[in-house]
């Protein structure tokens, strides 16, 4: 029984270790993908969504979560911190999508509701005490193993609505075309897309809850290879897709495919065959292929692909749980998908519009031209370049 408690323990903070490389690993995505004149700033609210996110999961938001602290097969501190480890990247989601046009104190603001409440209720509506059990909304029936909905849907519902709320960046969107911005620094884009590659794996794997026995260690084993293959094939055709119709071969594109994979394997890593997650990889692939310039069309700015990533494929891995998972209700997994995603955009669109009437989350004009780095931190983090309007 020691033993058990202490390798499950371990494997915890094992798990939590890896997902807290996905915070550098977000930071060097965004950094990469947006402009130098603003780079500074998306480290820096990368770096404060991990600190208020945490704190207030720790004061308050487990607890809401879950209904208290639990540590009957392993240690509750182990326990706390793998949860916490999840917390912050449903503002990581959103943040990013609203990148190069926000400023860091609303935004701060609103991670201290995301992480407090919002996350904190859809969570215990799913995996923890279950406020809604028993009622017409009672959603605990979706098979959600780490988050395909629960994670980054909720993030991406909440981008949505902040999406809505400020609007484009600065002349993206100019009479009927897209100007395409350019990403600022490839290599930080695959090194931030890798870290959360790696991270997925204690996302994914943690998940299980549990190592200490021979048929639990086949489950994560079998877990982190249906997590790997989805993102291997989710970059694979986005390569592919990108050379048939371009001609080139878009390394941003081809790892948007693969976290696209990694977020749709997400909901049903532990019950889906290997079969199967090779075709719900290959399907998310193609869906953020086509998912992105959709968004543009619709004029919705989203400068990272978070939409297209985590909302798009959020909903499809989910609902995929339902079509090919062993005894997964698709009945249920559609309900979830439903409940979580009107409640998520709902209560993000409310706090975020009160937050807005009182701290404009947009930057004024001129900051936006001259980029959010001189203003909101006084740090550019690429002094000698001339920065580009």
């Amino acid at each position: 029984m020691d033993m058990a408690w202490a390798l499950d323990t371990f494997f915890a903070l094992f798990a939590f270790t890896l997902i807290i490389l996905m915070v550098p690993g977000f930071a060097m995505l965004e950094a990469g993908l947006v402009r130098t004149k603003n780079v500074s700033t998306v480290l820096t609210v990368n770096t404060m969504i991990y600190i208020v996110a945490s704190l207030v999961f720790f004061f308050w938001g487990y607890i809401l979560a879950f209904g208290g602290w639990n540590g009957s097969s392993m240690s509750k501190y182990a326990a706390f911190l793998f949860q916490m480890a999840f917390v912050g990247k449903t503002v990581n989601i959103m943040s990013g999508g609203v990148s190069e046009r926000t400023r860091i104190i609303p935004l701060a603001i609103f991670t201290v509701f995301m992480a407090g409440f919002i996350y904190p209720l859809i969570v215990n509506f799913t995996w923890g005490a279950d406020l809604l059990k028993g009622t017409f909304l009672d959603i605990s029936n979706m098979h959600d193993l780490a988050g395909s909905t629960v994670i980054h849907s909720t993030g991406a519902w909440a981008l949505l609505a902040a999406i809505l709320i400020i609007g484009p960046r600065k002349g993206r969107y100019k009479d009927g075309k897209v100007k395409v911005v350019p990403a600022s620094n490839i290599p930080l884009v695959v090194l931030g897309a890798l870290l959360l590659w790696i991270g997925w794996f204690g996302f994914n794997g943690g998940s299980v809850g549990s190592i200490s026995s021979k048929n639990a260690a086949d489950t994560v084993a079998m877990v982190v290879m249906n997590t790997n293959n989805a993102g291997l094939i989710g970059g694979l055709v986005v390569m592919i897709l990108s050379y048939l119709t371009y001609k080139k071969f878009d390394i941003t594109m081809i790892l948007n495919g693969a976290l696209g994979g990694l977020v749709a394997i997400t909901a049903g890593a532990d019950v889906l065959s290997p079969v199967a997650s090779i075709i719900v990889g290959l399907i998310a692939g193609i869906l953020v292929f086509y998912a992105v310039p959709f968004f543009d069309k619709l004029k919705i700015d989203d400068p990272v692909g978070a939409l297209s990533v985590h909302l798009v494929n959020g909903i499809w891995g989910t609902i995929a749980t339902g079509i090919w998972g062993k005894g997964i209700s698709l009945a249920a997994q559609i309900k979830g998908v439903i409940v979580v995603g009107i409640f998520a955009f709902i209560a993000s669109y409310i706090i975020l519009y009160i937050i807005n009437k009182f701290i404009h989350f947009r930057a004024g004009e001129d900051e936006e031209v001259e980029g959010l780095d001189v203003k909101e931190c006084g740090i550019e983090a690429y002094p000698e370049f001339k920065r580009a309007i």
